[in-house]
Parts: C-alpha cells; sequence; structure tokens
C-alpha cells in the first residue's frame, strides 16, 4: 500500500494499517577535493530536460477506483491526468553529470496551476520508483490524486533508480537527495515551458520518512543557494530523521532491540561508502555479524540490540567525541538547525520506535530558536511509524490549502 491508500484504507475501515516501508536512517562530511551540490552552479541557459516519454492519461473517474471509490477521494479527483517518466540532469555523490528520472503528472485544465515535489519514501526495488508508475510507488496513488487536484506533480526516482539504477542508492545522504528533486524541478520547469503550461508561482515540497528527510534537505538547499531561482510556498515533512548525530549517539547507547536495524546499516554503509571511510566492516560490528554483513550485504540477519552488535571501540569513539571523522560525516547530514523562511509543518508519531520522535522536535526547537515563526510540529499522539502515515496524509492536504492549494 502507498501512503494515500492507507490514507483512505484508514477512512474507510477507521483502522490503522499496515504500510511496509523500509526506512533507515543513521549516519555528511565534505573531505576536501570532493565535490558537493555547491559546486554545481547552475548557468542561466542549461538545460536539464533529456526526455520525456508519456505513460498514459488517466480520468478522475478511473483515478477513483483506484482506490475504491472512496467519497473522500472525490473531493480530489477534478482533472483527468496526463503521466509522464521524465529523463533529466543532475549530479552523482562525487559531483558528476548523471541522467537520473522521475515521474510527472499534469493536470488537463487550462488554469494556472502550482508545482508539488514529492519525494518517496525508502524502498527496496528498483521497480518501485516513481517513474515506472507501478501501484507498489506512491505516485500511483498519492501523486496521481494530488495531480487530479490540480497541482503539477513532480516525483524523483533518487539516485539509484530508474535511468540511474547502475548505480547503489545513496540512503539517506543530504546531498543528492536535494539536487535530484532540484533539477528535477529545473527539467519540469522547461518541459512547462515547451508545452505552454502556466504554472502560478507556488511550490509546495512533501514527503515522508526518507522522503521527509529527502524534503527538509530540499527546501533547505532551495532556500540558502537558490533562492533567485525557486520561492518555496510550503513543505509538509513527516517522520524524517533530520538529526543524524542525535539519531546515531541515541541508537549507539540504547539497550534496547531495534527492529529495523538492518535498515541503519543501510546508511551507515552509505556513509563509509560516499564519504571515503573505507572502514571494514568488522570496525563498526562485532563477530559473527561483520562477516555475514561482509558476505550477504545489509539484509544480512543481525543481532538487533545495538550493544551487542556494534563493536564496543566505534560505540565509544561516537558517544565520546572521538571518532571526529564519522561524526563530521553525520554532521553534514543533519539538516534540523537551520531557518527556513517559507511554512513548514513536522508531522510525526509520537510512539514511532523506527525514527524517534525527538528528530522532529529537535527540528522544531532549533528552528524556533534561530528566529523561524513559521514553523509547526504536529505530533500524531500514539501513533507507530506506520500508523501515522494517514494522519499525515490528510494533514498535508490540509495545511497545503491553507495557502491555496491547488488549482480552482
Amino acid at each position: 500500500m502507498s501512503i494515500f491508500q492507507q490514507f483512505i484504507h484508514f477512512k474507510q475501515a477507521g483502522i490503522l494499517c499496515s504500510l511496509v516501508l523500509p526506512l533507515g536512517f543513521i549516519f555528511g562530511l565534505i573531505f576536501s577535493g570532493r565535490k558537493n551540490e555547491d559546486e554545481a552552479a547552475r548557468p542561466e541557459e542549461a538545460s536539464y530536460l533529456i526526455s520525456t516519454e508519456k505513460i498514459g492519461t488517466y480520468q478522475p473517474e478511473a483515478i477513483g477506483k483506484r482506490l475504491g471509490n472512496i467519497p473522500a477521494v472525490s473531493l480530489y479527483t477534478r482533472f483527468p491526468v496526463e503521466v509522464y517518466k521524465v529523463v533529466y540532469r543532475t549530479i552523482d555523490t562525487e559531483g558528476k553529470p548523471v541522467n537520473a528520472s522521475g515521474a510527472l503528472v499534469i493536470p488537463v485544465t487550462d488554469g494556472s496551476l502550482p508545482l508539488l515535489s514529492i519525494q518517496h519514501s525508502t524502498i527496496t526495488s528498483d521497480k518501485a520508483a516513481p517513474s515506472y508508475y507501478q501501484r507498489s510507488s506512491e505516485v500511483w496513488s498519492a501523486g496521481t490524486i494530488l495531480g487530479s487536484a490540480g497541482y503539477v506533480v513532480a516525483s524523483p526516482d533518487y539516485l539509484g533508480y530508474g535511468a540511474s539504477n547502475q548505480l547503489p542508492h545513496p540512503y539517506e545522504h543530504r546531498a543528492t537527495l536535494a539536487s535530484a528533486g532540484r533539477d528535477l524541478l529545473r527539467a519540469v520547469r522547461e518541459f512547462c515551458k515547451n508545452r505552454d503550461l502556466r504554472l502560478n508561482g507556488q511550490l509546495f515540497l512533501s514527503g515522508y520518512s526518507e522522503g521527509g528527510y529527502a524534503t527538509m534537505a530540499l527546501h533547505k538547499l532551495l532556500e540558502q543557494q537558490h533562492a533567485d531561482e525557486f520561492t518555496v510556498t510550503a513543505s509538509a515533512v513527516g517522520a524524517g530523521a533530520y538529526h543524524k548525530s542525535a539519531f546515531a549517539r541515541h541508537i549507539l547507547t540504547t539497550t534496547q532491540p531495534q527492529t529495523y536495524i538492518n535498515s541503519y546499516l543501510w546508511v551507515l554503509q552509505t556513509y563509509d561508502n560516499v564519504y571515503r571511510l573505507n572502514r571494514p566492516d568488522a570496525y563498526y560490528l562485532n563477530e559473527p555479524y561483520a562477516s555475514k554483513v561482509q558476505g550477504s550485504g545489509i539484509t544480512a540477519k543481525v543481532e538487533t540490540n545495538p550493544q551487542k552488535l556494534f563493536a564496543p571501540a566505534f560505540r565509544e569513539g561516537i558517544v565520546s567525541g572521538k571518532d571526529t571523522a564519522l561524526l563530521r560525516v553525520l554532521a553534514d547530514n543533519d539538516v534540523h538547525d537551520w531557518k527556513p523562511r517559507a511554512h513548514v509543518a513536522l508531522f510525526h508519531g509520537t510512539s514511532d520506535d523506527y525514527v524517534p520522535f525527538f528528530n522532529s522536535q529537535d527540528a522544531y526547537d532549533a528552528m524556533r530558536k534561530r528566529g523561524a515563526v513559521n514553523v509547526e510540529l504536529l505530533p500524531i499522539k500514539g501513533g507507530n511509524h506506520f500508523s501515522s502515515v494517514p494522519q499525515f496524509a490528510l494533514g498535508m492536504f490540509s495545511f497545503f490549502e491553507r495557502f491555496g492549494g491547488a488549482a480552482k
């Protein structure tokens, strides 16, 4: 089930749903000689759009049937939509040019339209990426509903999926999650200009879990480095691991078993590779788990108690502050402590045992301390990582409507 399908299921049956969104989080630094998004300056004449492939045209009635003709959906399914796969230029983790892909949903209407970027949650199958437009993708459900409501919806695959599936996905890597979203927005604006589709100047951002983290990273990038190019209207983020440094310390000091420990290993492996720490698995993990991970990868069955899984010297280095290299990596991927100008709504379940609630609380506190007055913290009381999805979806729709929302 996608995020939006869960929302509908919740509204129809009155029960919490069982979304399976493996997500993960822990553990950014920019080593000397390594390129980052700052070096990808955008010449005004640059073209990011490479190609588009039309997937299909879908009528409001057919869109509603996908989700069981739920009355609530009829409030949003107003326009037919055209769906495209978009291939565009972006940069990889080394700052080198690479082709990436994403999905684009266009309402069929003569109105002037707002632009909405949806960053997807964790996926473990390439075919679940937005550009394939499969039932398993969030753009097939939530993205299409929002397109039918009157938003131009852009949804990046991220690196490692779709057109760039020859690369490993840099899981929870701030810089490339943000640059993939930014460059798709550039390509979509080129597409709209070429087709004489009118955009009304509003830009909304949204995502849940890895998508929430990616959305926060994108929002920060656009405001701090591309304010002359993009003006964010509002962003709605859900259950993202915004405070990586605190998250790492939390995992490495807790004695409680962690159900989603393999996701955390995925992030740790990503950071080790992207930032060229080049540490062996045995540096991070006790045996026999280091050998298991080396042989089977991050899907290996490992101990869920961090005190038994992670090597004592590794844990001590992070907790004591001695492991300055990895701590700089973590700090480079923190996206909680900055001052947004646009409105931000932080949704998070208070009983989230995958991405702890303190990630959103820390972001709210840090932003308010910096003087941000347009930040809202919206706790979902008693919600875990998956049961909170319906309230996030509903809250996102309502939040965006406060700013005019979709085309009327």
